[in-house]
């Protein structure tokens, strides 16, 4: 777009350009704003509502006036009318999935706008265990301000190098309207962009779980840039590493800052967007909070009681949440007590195991469909699962659903897909040792596979 195109000022817009030069230190006049921003009065008052707008202002008198306000232009004008670039719709659903019950974490945003102000450019990762809500902190982000993101899901193999080049570079050019870019590597590409952010705007790519990339020995994970042009960021997410899995390197003065979601500093903080978190599936949340509510009745448990034990049990994990209170909700726990219940993430896991039967005698055909889920590595229908499986697809729809938790059902080409939802239960499944003992059969597995696709070709 160019700085002369109009924008209006959103709803939220409105309120937060208000607020801002009011409680500016020291406060300011819009008469001030005005000649501190070289706008006129009128821009102010258009954007604030309080004069007729039916064309909206120019781009750049937003900037300026963000800029006066140490604000971004994205919170005066919507994102989405700010960057109507944007085209990359492919993780428009997981944004919206992390998205649905995000609460909290403003600590975490907190401390990367801060590393926004007080650096030129530079890295920021946010460390956590798995189920600590990185990747809702990354879409959480990318939701409010429309950057640039890529997402590394491991289970569905969308984790590559030249995957992460070609999402970005697209988005790049697209929302700066390069040209003669499509093969450009990410630092020339980023060159180019630096010439074209506006003043007082700065681009910020965020990039989710780099724990999850898979990529040959040598160079940065994802070939990411050893510099940095001035006002290019990156949000990183991953879990915890050693010197050896870190793989990512940066030339002297470029900034690297990481916030380790569970340094002491921050578990007070995140003990409490946990609460928020269960609190927001008992009182609000319209698919469970009635099944919540009379399991802690029946049990005569006082509901704020039940918020501190179950903060307690998920150990500050939000992926442990995300799967044990729509459990007890849907009453598969109406034979434990709050005390009897799992203690955090891989103890849910190998609750669940256990209450299965696979800890004594693991079941065949539920083993047979994790190890096809498990090499497949891409979503995939019930038919093709049941043929591989050798199995009618009613015995693999009911196996599935003994499992639907740890599962990922999205439409694809009108078939319902089936895929591991999250890398921690892979790991936890890897981890198995009556899994261990079925090595006959899971070569049986990837046998089959290779047969299937055999006849397909055929």
């Amino acid at each position: 777009m160019l700085e002369s195109d109009k924008v209006q000022s959103s709803a939220e817009g409105k309120n937060k350009l208000r607020e801002a030069y009011k409680n500016k230190n020291p406060k300011l006049t819009i008469a001030q704003l005005a000649t501190k921003a070289s706008v006129s009065e009128d821009t102010i008052k258009r954007l604030l509502g309080t004069k007729e707008c039916p064309n909206g202002v120019e781009r750049w008198q937003v900037s300026q006036i963000a800029k006066a306000l140490e604000i971004e232009p994205t919170e005066i004008v919507d994102p989405k009318d700010w960057y109507p670039q944007q085209i990359n719709q492919e993780f428009d659903a997981l944004i919206q999935e992390k998205t649905r019950r995000f609460c909290g974490r403003k600590f975490v945003f907190d401390a990367f706008e801060a590393f926004l102000k007080d650096n030129s450019s530079g890295y920021f990762t946010v460390v956590g265990d798995a189920g600590m809500g990185k990747s809702a902190i990354a879409a959480k982000y990318v939701d409010k301000s429309k950057s640039p993101c890529y997402f590394n899901i491991l289970v569905v193999q969308h984790n590559r190098p030249e995957l992460f080049r070609q999402s970005i570079r697209q988005q790049l050019i697209n929302r700066y309207e390069l040209r003669e870019a499509k093969e450009d590597n990410l630092p020339t590409l980023l060159a180019k962009v630096s010439q074209k952010i506006p003043a007082g705007e700065r681009l910020v790519i965020v990039v989710d779980a780099l724990d999850e990339v898979e990529q040959e020995p040598g160079g940065n994970l994802l070939h990411l840039p050893i510099t940095l042009p001035d006002r290019v960021y990156f949000l990183l997410t991953r879990r915890p590493y050693t010197l050896e899995t870190k793989r990512l390197l940066v030339s002297p003065g470029v900034v690297m800052k990481e916030l380790d979601l569970r340094g002491e500093d921050y578990v007070n903080f995140s003990r409490e967007d946990v609460k928020e978190y269960i609190r927001l599936f008992l009182y609000e949340d319209p698919e469970y909070k009635d099944g919540l509510k009379k399991w802690i009745q029946e049990r005569h448990i006082a509901a704020e009681v039940f918020v501190e034990q179950m903060a307690d049990k998920s150990q500050n994990n939000f992926m442990y949440l995300f799967y044990i209170l729509p459990t007890i909700a849907k009453g598969e726990y109406d034979d434990l007590n709050l005390t009897q219940l799992p203690q955090g993430l891989l103890d849910y896991y190998q609750n669940h195991w256990v209450r299965m039967g696979m800890e004594t005698a693991p079941k065949e055909k539920m083993v047979i469909i994790l190890f096809i889920l498990k090499e497949i590595g891409t979503p995939i229908p019930c038919e093709m699962i049941a043929d591989i499986a050798n199995m009618e697809e009613y015995e693999v729809e009911k196996t599935l659903d003994e499992w639907v938790e740890y599962l990922k059902q999205q439409k694809i080409d009108g078939d319902v897909c089936y895929s591991i939802y999250h890398a921690s239960f892979l790991d936890f499944l890897e981890g198995k040792k009556e899994l261990k003992g079925t090595r006959k059969l899971f070569k049986d597995v990837n046998q089959r596979i290779v047969d299937y696709f055999k006849r397909r070709l055929g």
